[in-house]
């Protein structure tokens, strides 16, 4: 299928080779279900997926099943396939999407939507679950973007709302069941529609059209939750090329804008002796440099230090580094002492998220600026050498001083260094686009125009430069990053999107559009072109305010 010739014309052949340390092959023999996981992005990006990972693992585990893997192919690769007619297939068997039983795509950001069905099309698959039939595979999705499935609904033939860990299994036996039994495929989606936190769109709706309540999925016992010991070692260079362990899920913050806050509850932990267990395992079986712990916010761990001290004792004649990607300010200041949280010293990373003590009781979110400079502080005097900042603007009661407060705080945090060598520090400080996301607190407000988000963009922008004045080694460094607005405006309408979305999506498939979470190819002249075909207004979704007794399209989804 893949010649030498095919492969030498595109760019990193090994995102399509497969056959990478700790890669799963099995034969026919025994199977009854054969399941291809797929991203609907590069390799490199689906590859850092951390809930991939578990979910391969959990399935090839068991001797009945075969897990396969399968991500978006770039464009040259995609011309390639089109042009000689090859199907999309999967890395450990070149094996056609369209043979597998089940296909389960993961949802992770909403940009992401055309990818999946240029997937589905160039695996000979049709796009709408209503023209499958029992000849073809069971269309699955899972992840955060399934917490509002509506704008998808047309085209999966099922959900998982949650955690996947046990879901995916119990579905995977009413795949062989069903098989079994010779029964059609409409039957196996009532098996399926009977299974907790399995949502199956074309079925029957509820009360006021609206389909019956799903509750949310989750792990009860993470300690005991599988987890994979032997995760594959790409070839190339991956967005999160390390090892990494989750120590925790959950965040007990609550920030009023923060969807994960919302969906991955309750908190639950692993012990640090199941998470030492995991990375000396790990470390063996892949080699890997770097040991990165994940959470929503690592320093709420009860057991953090033992876990930081039991991890750096274990590694520490290995050159094996330990990182925190998302540590809080207080924690860092009171419990983390800082030549422990990197073996590299490079860069520590925070989310004020706002500047002004107003907006901070706006959002909820409790930041002691004072630690967060102590802790920038202390952080220079043992030689790391910058901090990365992430901001939000946009968020309801905003106003212009609250964007001051924003370049203030970025200017002191960089000035704090002076205290050290006299020169101020290097701060890329990253500024996002506050959309409304479905099971927040926020989730009825109105993001803000795209003309808005520009003029407050270049507010902040032309704010920073007044305030640095010239050029100067003993003047704040300041760069300030911008999220692009109308990405995030695309974003925002797809977030809180009904099933009527799924004409404008096949539109917008069918007129090029194509990794569109990519600058360079987002094209949102397209999209409205493509709203503007299918009838839609996509204002009605991103740039309007919900009225209280207006029902949302993901009301029926219980997170509790």
């Amino acid at each position: 299928m893949l010649s030498d010739e095919i492969l030498l014309g595109v760019t990193k052949p090994a995102r399509y080779t497969g056959g990478e340390w700790n890669s799963v092959v099995k034969g026919d023999s025994g199977i009854d279900c054969r399941v291809a996981l797929c991203f609907p992005d590069l390799y490199e990006v689906g590859m850092s997926h951390l809930g991939l990972k578990i979910l391969y693992s959990i399935l090839n585990d068991r001797r009945d099943v075969a897990c396969e893997r399968s991500f978006a192919p770039w464009h040259d690769m995609e011309k390639v396939m089109r042009e000689k007619g090859i199907p999309l297939f999967s890395l450990e068997t070149k094996r056609p999407l369209n043979e597998f039983d089940m296909v389960g795509f993961t949802l992770q950001y909403e940009l992401s939507y055309t990818n999946i069905l240029n997937m589905l099309d160039l695996s000979g698959i049709p796009l709408f679950s209503k023209d499958r039939d029992g000849s073809h595979p069971l269309i699955t999705g899972g992840g955060p973007c399934a917490f509002n499935p509506e704008p998808l609904a047309d085209f999966f033939d099922c959900f998982v709302i949650g955690e996947g860990e046990e879901a995916v299994s119990e579905i995977v036996d009413a795949v062989i069941e069903n098989k079994k039994s010779g029964a059609g495929r409409g039957k196996l989606l009532e098996r399926l529609s009977a299974i907790e936190g399995v949502y199956v769109p074309s079925l029957p709706a509820g009360v006021a059209g609206m389909p019956k309540k799903i509750r949310k999925r989750f792990v009860a016992d993470l300690e005991s939750a599988p987890f994979p010991e032997k995760p594959i070692v790409p070839f190339i260079n991956v967005v999160h090329d390390r090892i990494q362990i989750e120590i925790m899920r959950g965040c007990r913050r609550a920030c009023n804008f923060c969807q994960a806050c919302a969906i991955y509850g309750p908190n639950r932990f692993r012990s640090p002796a199941k998470i030492l267990s995991l990375a000396e395992s790990i470390y063996r079986n892949t080699g890997y440099d770097e040991i990165s712990l994940v959470s929503l916010s690592s320093g709420d761990h009860p057991q953090i230090m033992e876990i930081i001290t039991s991890l750096t004792g274990a590694f520490k004649e290995k050159a094996v580094s330990i990182s925190f990607p998302s540590l809080r300010v207080e924690e860092m200041t009171s419990r983390f002492p800082l030549e422990l949280t990197s073996g590299r010293h490079t860069g520590l990373t925070f989310a004020p998220e706002v500047g002004s003590e107003k907006m901070r009781k706006v959002i909820n979110k409790d930041i002691p600026v004072e630690a967060l400079k102590e802790c920038a502080y202390q952080a220079f005097k043992n030689n790391w050498r910058r901090i990365k900042l992430y901001f939000m603007i946009g968020l309801p009661q905003e106003e212009y001083s609250d964007l001051d407060a924003i370049v203030d705080l970025a200017r002191e945090i960089s000035e704090v260094k002076k205290r050290v060598d006299g020169r101020p520090a290097d701060i890329n400080a990253t500024i996002s686009v506050f959309i409304p996301k479905p099971h927040t607190r926020f989730e009825r407000e109105a993001m803000l125009p795209i003309d808005e988000v520009y003029r407050r963009q270049k507010y902040i922008r032309d704010r920073s430069r007044s305030s640095q004045g010239t050029r100067s080694s003993r003047r704040s460094k300041v760069k300030f990053i911008f999220h692009d607005a109308r990405m995030s405006y695309l974003e925002s309408v797809f977030a809180r999107g009904d099933r009527e979305l799924s004409k404008a999506l096949y539109i917008a498939w069918k007129n090029g559009c194509r990794f569109d979470s990519w600058k360079e190819y987002f094209d949102l002249e397209r999209w409205l072109s493509a709203f503007k075909e299918a009838s839609i207004d996509p204002d009605h979704y991103s740039s309007r305010e919900r009225k209280l007794d207006e029902r949302l399209p993901w009301e029926f989804i219980a997170l509790r």
